[in-house]
């Protein structure tokens, strides 16, 4: 995918709902190859697509990013329901206004939530993208996506505490030189202090990023997909092992996969030069 020249219009917020929820998202310039729907991961939001949804306008698609429940400039769920099924009942919400079917680009939670959605209901999508993510996954990595998302319920004092915490996390990633990108990742409360930008009830469920999905379900939509799929997986994961990506593989023979080498699992974040060239030419083959 080619890189993004030095001028290009942003991105377009808006808002849509979703079971009584105020959701957001943004638009970024239109093309007329398609629409390509981008997934963050949990913890995350949609500005964690920023770079690859220019990209991918720049190619002449249509790409759109959206804020999970309680995730972002969305609304925090009253009723504290972060079930893998409201995450897909607000996918499917959102599509059904879209007029075609989209391309699906999922990561971590989003791939998890693509993929039970394009498994379940067939001519949903166009094509599906999971990014580090498969049907069954490493407890390992999960456990310490877990304890990375839990480990500062008192906030931050400040910004460079935030990147630290990342870089500890994910070593992976070079820390940024300029931290003003981390304030759409944190919220600054009443009392000076640096929260993540998500509802603390979110990690109410423990098994993030498969939120209480009964594993059958998911395996049972992986094996019912007919539409060209690709699965990118980090090569310093814990989260995908070669494992379950055999597994994944045998319950969907025709998946493509690619390995981006310098990323772990927020593949996007570690290397979006890599992964955007990847992407690009998935959609070239639609």
């Amino acid at each position: 995918m080619d890189r993004i020249a030095p001028t290009v219009t942003k991105a377009e917020p808006f808002e849509f709902e979703s079971d009584g929820l105020r959701l957001a998202g943004e638009r970024f310039p239109a093309g007329d190859r398609g629409i390509v729907l981008l997934l963050h991961g949990g913890g995350q939001t949609r500005h964690s697509w920023s770079r690859t949804g220019l990209r991918l306008s720049q190619r002449g698609w249509t790409a759109i990013a959206l804020d999970a429940r309680g995730h972002g400039d969305s609304q925090w769920a009253p009723d504290r329901d972060y079930s893998l099924q409201a995450f897909v009942n607000d996918l499917l919400t959102f599509i059904a206004t879209l007029g075609e079917p989209p391309v699906l680009v999922g990561a971590s939670l989003g791939g998890t939530t693509s993929l039970v959605a394009a498994g379940e209901h067939r001519g949903l999508a166009r094509g599906l993208v999971l990014v580090d993510i498969v049907a069954k996954l490493e407890q390992a990595g999960t456990d310490r996506i877990r304890g990375f998302m839990t480990a500062h319920p008192e906030g931050f004092a400040s910004l460079d505490e935030v990147a630290e915490a990342i870089e500890a996390y994910n070593p992976v990633r070079k820390r940024r030189r300029n931290l003003d990108g981390l304030k759409k990742n944190v919220r600054l409360g009443d009392d000076g202090r640096w929260r993540w930008h998500w509802d603390p009830a979110f990690m109410a469920i423990g098994d993030e990023p498969q939120r209480f999905a009964d594993p059958k379900r998911v395996e049972a939509a992986a094996a019912a997909l007919t539409i060209p799929t690709m699965v990118v997986r980090g090569a310093h994961s814990d989260v995908v092992s070669d494992e379950g990506l055999a597994h994944m593989l045998a319950l969907v023979p025709h998946a493509q996969v690619v390995e981006v080498g310098a990323a772990a699992h927020m593949v996007a974040g570690d290397d979006n030069d890599v992964f955007a060239t990847r992407l690009g030419a998935f959609l070239d083959s639609l």
